[in-house]
């Protein structure tokens, strides 16, 4: 990863616009400077556009929509703001913070009505340091379904996408982007200009070394996010000099289905169900997210858990396309009573019991248990059938970065903005504070999103005058 110096005369060939990455936040980037009227070329390392949305449920939150306010649900700006700060302890960025949830209700309209993605707004549960429903999905609640939607958009926008092109190296001039090099699978090099540079390429996940060094609690987690997340933004941007921020902070998740490498959704805990550890034990309060609960996992024996539901719980689950997946891989276990399922999951049947009924001490006298989590008293007791997953402790994606302003330029240590350079997505400090648990869900395709289409909007005005 190299930082040389070129003046902007010296390129044969230059757009006005280069985005990195092909995910979400890329693709998201290009379609707002392409409606901004801005050329875009999109650069990706891998054979097609995918990124870590696409291992996700492609989940978006926004505030004040007209949905919402057809559904009844009061909601706003300065609530969604409100819960980011209660679940980051007042951690996060307030400017970036109170424009990103301004903007959320008009980044879901943006994608619906300019580009045709049918998000709709998810029914049935509130996720966990939500005050209310503000997710909107894809009709199979997949990110891929969602990422397949991007491209589409982008492709017939007249976004160009060159795939199979890995950025290895950035030109300056001054502290002005002046263009990249990619190389080729065949080795091939090619130097390309610009007036404007998006760095849409996550964030370090996948480089072990930078995860050991920036989040040292994270030794023993399996990574499940996009092989590209080695950091390449967040180092060329400390080689500029830029500010970085909150680089401890990441999404972890207490739900990675063991051997199957599938996401079993926290709905199975927020309707009612819980995790017990291979004693039979519960050991934590579930409900407080599972970002929260994949370091806990780590700490348990065998570093796995169960989570256990039952069959209303399992309805709620078939909405998404990751619990199918789960169902057809033979994850998902099921019995007829606790016994039954203790034999299943091989688990001292007593200590299930025993958890089973702490969760239902709870639920039915509405009092907090020994781990202060108090069960939904208007949710009916857990039935048969009963349903259990083995699962561990993941990381999925890191939530610190580039420090950015409110117009997603990037940083300089000394707080002044570059000026041509923007970031996004998880190549920017994200919003969920200094450590895991201040992740609640969507903070990642929030930033990937809304930051991604505040950049292209930005850097459409910057290059189209």
């Amino acid at each position: 990863m190299a930082i040389d110096t070129r003046a902007s005369s010296d390129f044969a060939f230059t757009v006005p616009l280069i985005v990195i990455g092909a995910g979400g936040c890329g693709l998201t980037a290009a379609l707002a400077a392409r409606d901004g009227g801005a050329d875009v070329l999109v650069l990706e390392r891998d054979p097609k556009p995918w990124g870590t949305t696409s291992m996700s449920t492609g989940l978006i939150p926004a505030a004040g929509t007209p949905e919402q306010q057809a559904g009844g649900i009061d909601d706003s700006a300065a609530l969604f703001a409100t819960d980011i700060q209660k679940k980051a302890e007042d951690g996060a960025e307030p400017g970036v913070v109170a424009m990103l949830t301004r903007e959320s209700a008009d980044t879901i309209a943006w994608l619906k009505d300019a580009h045709g993605l049918p998000l709709t707004l998810v029914d049935g549960f509130v996720y966990p340091g939500h005050s209310v429903r503000r997710m909107y999905g894809m009709p199979n609640r997949s990110g891929a379904e969602l990422m397949a939607a991007l491209e589409g958009a982008a492709v017939t926008a007249g976004v160009d996408i060159l795939t199979d092109a890995t950025v290895t190296s950035l030109y300056v001039d001054g502290d002005r982007i002046t263009g990249v090099r990619i190389e080729r699978p065949d080795g091939a090099v090619e130097d390309i200009g610009c007036e404007a540079l998006i760095l849409a390429c996550c964030g370090f996940a996948g480089n072990m070394d930078m995860v050991l060094h920036y989040i040292p609690e994270l030794e023993g987690a399996v990574f499940n996010g996009h092989p590209g997340n080695k950091g390449d933004a967040i180092r060329w941007g400390v080689a500029l000099g830029a500010a970085i921020g909150d680089i401890a902070a990441y999404q972890g998740h207490g739900g990675l289905a063991v051997g199957h490498n599938v996401t079993i959704n926290w709905p199975a805990i927020i309707e009612g169900g819980f995790q017990v550890n291979v004693n039979g034990d519960r050991f934590s309060d579930e409900s407080l997210g599972y970002s929260d609960q994949a370091v806990k996992i780590i700490a348990q024996p065998d570093r796995v858990a169960w989570t256990v539901f039952d069959a209303r719980c399992h309805g709620v689950m078939m909405q998404f396309d990751d619990f199918q997946q789960a169902i057809a891989a033979g994850a998902v276990l099921r019995a007829d009573t606790v016994a039954q399922l203790a034999g299943l999951c091989r688990l001292p049947v007593d200590a299930l019991a025993a958890s089973f009924a702490e969760a239902e001490a709870s639920r039915a006298s509405g009092e907090a248990d020994r781990f202060g989590r108090s069960f939904l008293a208007d949710r009916p007791a857990l039935a048969a059938p009963f349903y259990a997953v083995k699962v561990g402790g993941a990381l999925y994606h890191t939530q610190g970065g580039l420090e950015i302003d409110k117009q997603a330029r990037v940083l300089k240590a000394d707080g002044t903005p570059f000026p041509n350079l923007f970031a996004g997505g998880g190549a920017a400090r994200g919003v969920s504070g200094a450590g895991a648990s201040g992740y609640i869900a969507g903070n990642g395709l929030l930033t990937a999103t809304t930051l991604g289409k505040v950049a292209g909007r930005t850097a459409a005005a910057q290059v189209a005058g």
